[in-house]
Formats: C-alpha cells, sequence, structure tokens
C-alpha cells in the first residue's frame, strides 16, 4: 500500500513542476506587457528621414491633385485657408506676403506658438515661425513649408534657433534611430505635427 502511494505521489510530481513553470510564464508575460506600457516607443514616422533637407536647408513639401479644378479654384481656396490661418488663436504676428492671382502663387509667414505642455502651474512652448508657399496649377497645388525658425523661453532666457540646428536627423535623432534625443527631439515631434495638420488641411480642402 505505501509503495503504492510512493508512485503514485512521484507521478504527480512533473505535473505539478509544469504547473509552477506555466505560471512563472503567464507572470514573465505579464510583466511585459507591463514595461510595454509604460515605455512606448517612439513613432517612427518621426525617426531618421522624417525631416527632409534641400542644398542643406530643411524643407517639407508635398503635391496634391485636385481633379476637375483649376488652377484659379484651387488659388482662391487656398488663399482663403491661409489667410484665415493668420486669425486663429494661437497665431502670433502671421500675414500673407505674396498672393499673385495672375501666377496662382501664395506665399504667408507665420508666427505661431507650439505648446509642449501645459498644467496650471506650467507652460513650456516656443514661438515657431516658417513660410508656406503655394504653386497652383490645373488639377494639382505643390506646397512647401521653409524658414523654420524657433524662439524659445522667451520671457526667460531667449534661445533662438533654426530647423537645420535643431531637428535634423544629425541634431534630434540618436545615432541608433532607435528615439529622439530629449529637448531638440520635441522641437521635431511638434514641428512635424504641425506639417502634418497643416498638409492633411489642404488636402482636404482640395478634394
Amino acid at each position: 500500500m505505501m509503495k503504492k502511494l510512493f508512485f503514485t505521489m512521484l507521478a504527480l510530481v512533473p505535473l505539478t513542476l509544469w504547473a509552477q513553470d506555466n505560471t512563472w510564464e503567464i507572470n514573465e508575460e505579464e510583466e511585459v506587457k507591463k514595461e510595454a506600457k509604460a515605455k512606448p516607443k517612439v513613432d517612427e514616422k518621426y525617426l531618421k528621414g522624417a525631416v527632409p533637407e534641400v542644398d542643406g536647408k530643411v524643407v517639407f513639401s508635398t503635391s496634391i491633385n485636385a481633379p476637375g479644378k483649376t488652377a484659379a479654384q484651387i488659388y482662391d481656396i487656398l488663399l482663403q485657408y491661409m489667410e484665415r490661418m493668420t486669425k486663429t488663436t494661437n497665431q502670433i504676428q502671421s500675414k500673407i506676403i505674396t498672393a499673385d492671382a495672375d501666377k496662382h502663387e501664395i506665399t504667408g509667414a507665420y508666427q505661431e506658438w507650439l505648446v509642449f505642455k501645459k498644467t496650471a502651474l506650467s507652460l513650456d512652448r516656443t514661438r515657431f515661425m516658417y513660410a508656406l508657399n503655394a504653386q497652383c496649377s490645373d488639377g494639382r497645388a505643390d506646397i512647401k513649408m521653409t524658414r523654420i525658425r524657433y524662439l524659445y523661453e522667451e520671457e526667460r532666457s531667449p534661445q533662438h534657433m533654426t530647423a537645420e540646428e535643431w531637428i535634423t536627423d544629425k541634431e534630434a535623432v540618436n545615432k541608433k534611430n532607435t528615439k529622439l534625443l530629449p529637448i531638440s527631439g520635441k522641437f521635431r515631434r511638434k514641428t512635424i505635427d504641425r506639417k502634418d495638420f497643416l498638409f492633411n488641411k489642404f488636402e482636404s480642402l482640395l478634394k
């Protein structure tokens, strides 16, 4: 009887160990999930190549198709929106500097706030300056964002920076291309977000 009981207990040992090992694997999997949530990966759209340079200058550009619309129609639509932009609440000193109806070309000079963080006790933001140029032709608009500059901490210790010296791959992305650098990276992220918003807006207007 004792012998039979011994072998019965021995047969149960592997099952017990397997159950313990399985529990450990489940716990480890949960820890990995928690760690992934605690440390989200940087969106790849902000990494290497996200800030294009032309002849050493940062230039964001896009071509938007507008089938069935004439150059004059596209010009009118974009001019109306670019003028409206100068009056929105985040603008500081913005204006249209070129509006050529014959050449169907518009250029606006914009100064606005980019807000990094806002709480009841603090406000982290920068003055963001850039030019927007729209070249309109039948069925198409070519848009460029150029001459990008920043004025940071102007109330305390003003820092003037250009996009070329602050948000390029070299200045804002680590060498392994896995994350943005702490300070310049936040400027790069917000600049790309703003560019994406405007280019997407122009595209929606011309559909």
